[in-house]
């Protein structure tokens, strides 16, 4: 390997590497992309969406950097002009562009932050795209801390996550933004009459009474007649949101849950029993990848029909349960742990709160 840049080793994984271990890798390092290398020779590149179309293909994230490899990439060359490589990067939206010599080994790097002076923006693809934001719940997690202020109005990234949310979508080209409210409405409801509101409306709809992650949305049957996003107000997803869409639509899904991909430890060892209970195999601490709900949905405006007119709690996991039961077709889209701030619960809220701090200064 006779690369000549700096410090590119923290961006750099072996083809053998399993993809969980990437998705960990870009992680910590606030990357979307990794260089590849096997046998000290440059293989390609691997980004988070390598990854995540071959989990939504195969419905496993059980592979290796190897087995989700793009035979094509676009590379550039000892030689080729500083304004032709920008000009690629741009067209092509490519965070780490390598440059190779003629050997096809790796020599240099650039990347898009080094080469334009700030991170990629977002597509603007979400024109004409509601986003419903389900903040009327009491936060009792958060408590004494909610007893003061409403839980969207808590902090992440230096001003109220409600807000965050808002804005990333809103650097999408969303505009149309409903809020579902009940605990301390009216603080929320002063709050956003106090700031200036640049790019999008905001729509306030109020349960009389608590209504479950879902048991609201009936309140905007007559507000929303084409697909649209539905998103907790605890939780930021560093994700650009237009390709969960992109996922929806193709897939012909009636709703996408967002998953994080969470790996939990055994700090044991584990027998493996056979049927007539003998030992069949032991493992020491073993690791197990699940897909945990992340708190971010998009819905066709047909299943507010069948969210049901009572008082009575309704979550939005009974919806999936109720579509899943008439063999309906629901879709999960999974980003990677450290893309998920979650700030729903005093164990969380730190860990959020440094890792939205690391990713985004």
């Amino acid at each position: 390997m006779k690369h000549k840049v700096e410090n590119i080793d923290r961006l750099i994984i072996d083809a053998q590497s399993s993809l969980l271990e990437a998705m960990k890798q870009m992680d910590a390092n606030d990357c979307k992309s990794l260089i590849v290398f096997q046998e000290g020779r440059f293989q390609g590149l691997l980004s988070i969406g390598d990854i995540q179309r071959r989990i939504l293909a195969k419905g496993s994230i059980d592979y290796q950097v190897k087995d989700v490899l793009r035979k094509n990439i676009v590379v550039a060359r000892v030689g080729d002009s500083s304004e032709s490589i920008g000009l690629l990067m741009e067209e092509k939206r490519i965070e780490i562009m390598p440059v190779l010599d003629d050997e096809g080994e790796l020599v240099d790097v650039i990347f898009w932050k080094d080469r334009f002076g700030y991170k990629q923006r977002r597509k603007s693809k979400l024109k004409g795209v509601p986003l419903v934001i389900m903040a009327g719940g009491r936060g009792l997690r958060l408590k004494p801390i909610t007893d003061v202020i409403p839980k969207p109005l808590i902090p992440l990234g230096g001003k109220p996550i409600i807000e965050t949310i808002i804005n990333s979508f809103v650097e999408e080209g969303c505009s149309n933004i409903l809020l579902s409210v009940n605990y301390k409405s009216e603080i929320i409801k002063f709050h956003f009459e106090s700031i200036q509101k640049k790019g999008y409306s905001i729509t306030f709809f109020e349960e009389k009474s608590p209504l479950g992650t879902a048991g609201s949305l009936r309140l905007i049957r007559n507000k929303i007649n084409s697909t649209f996003f539905v998103s907790n107000c605890d939780i930021f997803i560093d994700q650009d949101y237009h390709e969960i869409l992109s996922y929806h639509k193709k897939s012909r899904n009636e709703l996408t849950a967002v998953a994080a991909i969470k790996e939990f430890s055994i700090p044991y060892g584990t027998f493996e029993l056979s049927s007539n209970g003998s030992l069949k195999d032991i493992k020491e601490k073993p690791k197990s990848a699940y897909y945990v709900n992340a708190g971010m949905y998009i819905l066709e405006p047909e299943l507010l029909d069948e969210i049901p007119n009572s008082n009575d709690f309704f979550h939005i996991t009974d919806l999936i349960k109720n579509i899943l039961a008439r063999n309906g077709r629901i879709g999960v889209f999974p980003v990677s742990e450290g893309s998920w701030f979650d700030i729903g619960n005093w164990n969380v809220y730190d860990k959020s709160l440094k890792g939205y701090q690391n990713r985004f200064g």
